[in-house]
């Protein structure tokens, strides 16, 4: 059984709340690990967020309970008429996570059978130790970066064998493919996705996240590869031009990286789109339907190594590349 973080800093959080609680002499110093416990949050910025909700609405609790239960009394009944108002309330305030924290307080009061000031002040005080414990223990946070690594490193591979599998499949050589780094790339974008927002929440201060500006245009250009699929499987290898894109797609499976060469494909793009232009105009339908396919996959292509241009600075300069041969 595998114990993770939170559940260590809770553990190790509320038992230290309710030793303080209980060493400053408060009566309801259990109350305190209850409210540790519900403010350890995933990320810092959660935390505090979490313990600004708790904090309005234990305050506000505070308010309502003293006038509620020595208006009406201390009876079951008034609890009912208490959160009758008192949560439409924290819905206003915009503090409803903090309902379940706010019920220990109220619950306190009721219990003493008369609300005073100086248990009052023990409520606030039993408020911030018992916060105070779950903000401390949340401002240690593990880092992310190593699993965000691991999935960079599973996509990149996943990225690199879709290119390569189309270049397969437009040679006629793998018609068998199924498509599963695909759905597998999928999974991927959407645990990084999960990990990459906990992590930049962890980092308050921090404007720019490189890991959540990276999955982001890995992101798009899925989409994009996802697009190119149903373009690829109606080339034929008997038209030039898709020879020797599927030549393309194969160099482009080689050079999928966190680095930028995509300007090294954007000019042999350009010389691909040459080609197509200078081709004879279509004689039969069927050419002219592969000719609509390959148009739509050249801009498909394009928009994907665009999307990677914009993203990083160039590992390298444009170079003239030698005219691919038409075969």
């Amino acid at each position: 059984m595998k114990i993770g973080y939170r559940t260590l800093k809770t553990a190790v959080g509320a038992p230290i709340a309710v030793s303080l609680a209980q060493w400053v002499g408060l009566s309801n110093f259990i109350s305190a690990g209850i409210l540790t416990i519900l403010c350890i949050q995933p990320s810092r910025k959660s935390s505090f967020l979490s313990a600004w909700q708790r904090f309005v609405a234990c305050a506000a609790a505070v308010v309502f309970s003293w006038v509620i239960f020595e208006l009406i009394g201390y009876y079951t009944i008034s609890i009912f008429i208490l959160l009758l108002l008192f949560i439409p309330a924290t819905v206003t305030l915009k503090a409803t996570p903090g309902i379940a924290s706010s019920s220990v307080v109220m619950l306190n009061l009721y219990g003493s059978g008369h609300v005073t000031l100086s248990l009052i002040g023990e409520q606030f005080v039993l408020i911030t130790i018992g916060l105070g414990t779950g903000l401390l223990m949340n401002l240690y946070m593990p880092s992310l970066e190593n699993k965000l690594k691991k999935l960079q490193i599973r996509l990149e591979s996943n990225f690199s064998r879709i290119l390569y599998e189309y270049s397969l499949y437009i040679r006629d050589e793998n018609e068998m493919w199924r498509g599963k780094e695909i759905a597998i790339t999928e999974d991927i974008l959407v645990d990084a996705k999960q990990l990459v927002i906990r992590d930049r929440d962890n980092h308050l201060l921090r404007n720019e996240h490189t890991f959540y500006n990276y999955f982001k245009m890995r992101e798009r250009q899925f989409e994009l590869l996802k697009k190119m699929l149903p373009l690829v499987t109606h080339l034929t290898k008997t038209d030039a031009i898709a020879i020797e894109i599927a030549d393309f797609f194969e160099r482009l499976s080689k050079a999928v990286h966190p680095g930028n060469t995509a300007v090294t494909f954007l000019e042999e793009l350009k010389e691909l789109r040459r080609e197509f232009h200078a081709q004879d105009l279509p004689g039969t339908r069927e050419e002219f339907e592969t000719r609509a396919y390959l148009f739509q996959l050249l801009n498909e292509i394009e928009d994907y190594l665009i999307i990677k241009n914009k993203f990083k600075k160039s590992d390298e300069s444009p170079r003239k590349h030698r005219k691919v041969k038409m075969k």
